[in-house]
């Protein structure tokens, strides 16, 4: 703490130095090997990569390439891991941010990190820039979703717009942005020649799930039981994104080390979408009077449906 708060740190701040962090820093590998239920997204952004390899390739055909691609899903769907996948596969320079940390106290400070930010990654080309939760300094100008002016944002949204506009045609820079609220972003960033490319990260299908959860239970190294098939966790986590599945896989060896398992067994992944769902078990609450009779018709209720349901499901076995 002493040190990050020394008179050349507060210096080095006020000038607005903040050029994002760069994943090899952090000794991150990621690659598309790491990605699963997400298949169209990736496919879109192979093309990026291939850019970022052979450029030339592009460049002689007269094809300009995509200098902006953004990334547009709810949160957990694994937005930022593709970004850092396309660095990997590309094996060039990422360097992250947070579009929140534009924003200070001093007007023009975000501007002049802006500033850093892409001169850095010039530098470094070829190389990818990614802006995480781009929304914090991109929502639009006029409009309903303009509340108060603020100049602080404006400039640096103003910044982040020129510089898009100072690639050269056959500059090896791209430009991922982040965002879950893509209705709410100013019009100019989206227009050709800046983030000319969109990609919609959607929640996982059943069969993105199984995978997904196959990923993590392989890199986590998880010794499961016989009796857990990954395909029934899968059927049973609809809606789940895959930063949900990673904690879902978690949550379940944590289930099966606190009661001293040496395998993950099916009932612990059971309990662990259960409490995903709704929360911790209250074993002390009781109930009263007719509120057991309400709530058996109710389970009741679940149960005729779910089993319905899983009759339906191909290669099940019959429940009757």
């Amino acid at each position: 703490m002493l040190w990050q708060n020394t008179p050349g740190q507060i210096r080095k701040r006020k000038s607005g130095a903040s050029a994002g962090t760069k994943s090899s820093e952090n000794g991150e590998a990621i690659t598309f090997a790491d990605v699963a239920g997400v298949d169209e997204a990736k496919e879109e952004l192979e093309e990026i990569v291939e850019f970022l390899r052979n450029p030339d390739r592009y460049v002689r055909l007269g094809a300009r390439p995509p200098r902006g691609v953004l990334l547009v899903g709810l949160p957990g769907t694994g937005k930022t891991l593709l970004a850092k996948a396309v660095a990997g596969e590309a094996d060039v320079p990422f360097i992250s941010c947070s579009a929140s940390e534009f924003v200070e106290l001093y007007v023009g400070m975000g501007a002049s990190r802006v500033r850093d930010l892409f001169a850095r990654a010039k530098k470094e080309a070829p190389s990818i820039i990614f802006i995480d939760e781009i929304d914090a300094v991109a929502k639009s100008r006029d409009g309903k979703f303009r509340i108060v002016s603020n100049d602080e944002r404006e400039q640096t949204l103003n910044q982040l717009l020129t510089e898009m506009d100072g690639f050269d045609s056959n500059s090896a820079v791209i430009v991922l942005g982040a965002t879950n609220r893509a209705d709410v972003l100013d019009p100019a960033l989206r227009r050709p020649g800046r983030f000319d490319r969109v990609v919609m990260v959607e929640t996982p299908d059943r069969i993105g799930r199984e995978a997904i959860l196959k990923v993590h239970v392989s890199k986590k190294e998880l010794p499961l039981a016989k009796d857990v098939y990954i395909g029934d966790i899968a059927s049973m986590t609809t809606g789940f994104t895959g930063a949900d599945l990673a904690n879902l896989v978690n949550e379940a060896a944590l289930l099966a080390g606190r009661k001293n398992k040496v395998v993950v067994e099916k009932i612990d992944f059971i309990e662990a979408v259960e409490r995903s769902i709704a929360g911790i078990e209250k074993k002390t609450a009781k109930l009263q009077g007719c509120e057991k009779g309400v709530v058996a018709r109710h389970e009741a209720g679940h149960a005729v449906v779910g089993t319905a349901v899983a009759n339906l499901l191909p290669g099940q076995p019959r429940v009757q």
